[in-house]
């Protein structure tokens, strides 16, 4: 922040001192919101991998679940077959 000494200092150049200090004092503002906003990019970078990496792992269970699904289908039809065959065996 532009101290009290450098603003006096500053007026007594006039209006190119007011000028000067409009400048010094835009162009640090414009320094903190490029750190701000470097800081910004960088997170949403490592938010982007992050989520990758978490969409792919959801992808993955979600394979994993079907296939379990699928076998737990193929076991409760050969289940209901060989009771039907136990069944019928018995009949005979």
């Amino acid at each position: 922040m532009l101290g009290p000494s450098l603003i006096s200092d500053l007026a007594s150049f006039g209006a190119a001192g007011l000028m000067g200090g409009m400048w010094l004092w835009e162009r640090r503002n414009s320094r903190t919101r490029e750190e701000q906003l470097t800081e910004a990019h960088g997170r949403i970078i490592r938010d982007e991998q992050r989520l990758s990496e978490l969409i792919e792992v959801v992808e993955h269970n979600t394979a994993v679940m079907t296939r379990f699904a699928e076998t737990q289908q193929f076991v409760r039809r050969a289940m209901a077959d060989l009771k039907e065959e136990i069944r019928n065996g018995r009949q005979k």
